[in-house]
């Protein structure tokens, strides 16, 4: 549903919603200005911008210059934003809470026109994650699209009116639970990032859940951008004649489901490559029904965009049981090292590892060693022997637990979790899932999550946040009745009685990696809880939601923790140069980009995790003029 800029009563609605802006520039886009055209910025994901006219001397002297407030944020059901706005031709496109695309003009933040799929009505389909849309310009520059993905239907929409193309698919969307190539009765298909836009195609990927009922698999697609027409599909449980196959049981393709890229893809415009990370098979932690490495979940993928063939993979976890899903978009990255320059893909983990393959072959840049993890005791189960661990850089974040990691906030705390930890399985990373308790760490939640990695090529530095995030898991027959062998009694995320984390702080860093040596440049303590601080204890982190972009300007800019702070660091030494409070949990990556010369900075404050309450803001920083 198109809702025209004139239409008295939205504007009225929307101008109570609105600060106005400081003096913003009226100038529009006519190609000069840098801005931040994709969901990791550029095609590759990178995140980075080369702007510096925010910058170390200046940043404190950053503002707001205009807020755009939603309007349709919820606490029951609970939203959220994980939104990356994506700038266009000075036009920035955000999705709301409820899942309504809107255009407005990103020097002023004033409304161009929004697009509603549920076209007014109130649905449960409104409520759900979108980490953002994608935009498409036809080679001949004729048509110009915002495709925007809702659940399983992906919406093509005029970039400049908000209307839906009627040439696209049925009257303006596709159904992409359809054209499948596998049975999908009774099973649920959901696309939350953004597709990828090449030449004239739009790839996506998206998937099913990870058990222990069945579910879809995550097989990737390419469609006509005009059209909607399906133009190819990458089986991501491959099929006899396919390579992997011989990863499987033979009828593994007509039944596994996960396998899925639901983080995100990022593409090399220049080679014409697709790069997807893909998370773990179901049922997600456990697989004797499906014994082999399994591919291609856990992996790198790089395919060829025009065709969807397979060019590359590197699998990141051996036939996975511990839900250790490729949380993130491949980021595409230039390393400096031995006087060489290499085209790279940074891969970050659950397991706070940082993967650093070269991109043309897919081969570690820094060496990767396989190493044996224990044998599982559960009936059935056939773990891979080795998995792999990267020679460098170092582990984001814990990747063992010992009784000297438990909380030392109280007592209580300290007591009661150092007895939990004795009556469990537990251990580095790939302790295996048991019938009377495994403990995880890093848990589900990373380590890394979907806000990826940032990344600067002058300063060969990569930028990420971790956490230290702690699980529980128990496996324990199925019922006779039900369709599966063995499921969780127990999925536990572990806090003591305040919601504090079970470990010793801190719970979550920022880390700079320097290239050339794959070692931490350096690495600070991200957030606070401001309780603790009175109390006089140091700072000790949060976890993190979102993540961050770097620029020129030597700033490192990311929201996501649970203090409610955006904060800008100094790219070289990690100190924080400047901070906001946000109203609710800054929980997306910002983005930044020039109109009329003129830079600005924007984040989402959804909140919704957490203790933050569900929040419907679009906050815009510059410096004053």
């Amino acid at each position: 549903m198109s809702i025209p800029v004139d239409r008295r009563s939205f504007l009225a609605a929307l101008a109570a919603a609105t600060v106005a802006p400081s003096r913003a520039a009226e100038a529009w886009s006519q190609g000069s200005d840098w801005q931040w055209e994709h969901y990791g910025g550029d095609a590759g994901a990178s995140r980075y911008a080369p702007l510096e006219q925010i910058n170390k001397s200046n940043v404190s002297r950053l503002k707001v210059a205009w807020t755009h407030a939603c309007g349709d944020a919820s606490e029951r059901p609970q939203t959220t934003i994980e939104t990356t706005p994506i700038v266009v031709d000075g036009t920035l496109y955000l999705v709301t809470p409820m899942l309504k695309v809107r255009a407005l003009d990103a020097a002023t933040g004033a409304v161009k026109w929004e697009f509603d799929p549920e076209g007014g009505r109130r649905s449960r389909r409104a409520v759900g994650v979108s980490r953002g849309v994608c935009y498409w310009r036809s080679p001949d520059g004729a048509h110009k699209r915002i495709f925007s993905p809702v659940r399983d239907t992906l919406y093509s929409i005029d970039a400049e009116t908000g209307r839906l193309d009627p040439e696209f698919g049925d009257a303006g969307k596709i159904d992409l639970a359809q054209n499948f190539d596998h049975d999908m009765e009774g099973l649920s298909f959901k696309l939350t990032s953004p597709p990828v836009a090449y030449k004239d195609l739009v790839l996506v990927g998206g998937g099913g859940g990870e058990g222990p009922y069945r579910a879809a698999p995550g097989h990737i697609r390419g469609y006509d951008a005009r059209t909607g027409e399906r133009r190819w599909i990458f089986h991501t449980t491959p099929r006899p004649d396919e390579y992997g196959y011989d990863t499987w049981p033979e009828d593994a393709w007509q039944r596994v489901g996960g396998t899925n890229n639901w983080a995100g893809m990022s593409l090399d415009q220049d080679r014409g490559w697709l790069f997807a990370s893909t998370g773990s098979a179901a049922f997600d932690y456990w697989g004797g029904d499906r014994k082999g490495s399994n591919l291609f979940a856990n992996c790198v993928l790089a395919l060829d965009a025009e065709s969807g063939r397979r060019l590359w993979h590197y699998q990141t976890v051996h036939h996975d049981v511990w839900d250790y899903d490729l949380p993130a978009q491949p980021a595409l990255i230039t390393v400096r090292r031995g006087g060489m320059t290499i085209d790279a893909v940074a891969q970050v983990t659950k397991q706070s590892f940082v993967f650093v393959l070269d991109r043309q072959t897919g081969q570690p840049v820094y060496g990767v060693e396989e190493r044996p993890i224990k044998a599982s005791q559960v009936p059935g189960e056939q773990l891979w022997p080795t998995q792999p661990v990267p020679l460098k850089p170092p582990p984001l974040s814990r990747i063992r637990l010992t009784p000297d990691d438990i909380t030392n906030i109280s007592p209580e705390a300290h007591e009661k979790f150092t007895k939990l930890l004795a009556e469990s399985d537990a251990g580095w990373i790939f302790e295996p899932p048991s019938t009377h308790g495994t403990i995880v760490h890093p848990g589900f939640r990373g380590g890394s999550l979907w806000g990826g990695c940032s990344s600067d090529p002058e300063r060969n530095l990569l930028f990420a946040n971790s956490d230290e995030n702690t699980n529980r898991i128990t496996l324990v027959p199925g019922e006779a009745n039900e369709p599966f062998e063995w499921k969780l009694s127990e999925r536990a995320k572990l806090r003591d009685d305040k919601g504090y984390p079970v470990v010793k702080p801190p719970w979550g860093y920022m880390t700079a990696v320097d290239l050339e040596t794959g070692e931490f440049q350096w690495r600070v303590v991200n957030g606070e809880f401001p309780e603790l601080t009175a109390e006089g204890i140091p700072k000790t982190g949060t976890l993190s939601h979102g993540g961050s972009l770097a620029t020129k300007g030597g700033l490192v800019f990311i929201g996501a923790t649970f203090d409610r702070k955006f904060r800008a660091f100094d790219s070289d030494t990690g100190a924080i140069l400047w901070e906001f409070q946000l109203e609710a949990g800054g929980f997306a990556t910002p983005c930044t980009y020039e109109v009329g010369g003129k830079q600005y900075v924007v984040i989402a404050a959804g909140g919704g995790k957490g203790d933050s309450p569900s929040g419907d803001q679009y906050v815009c920083f510059a410096l004053e003029s």
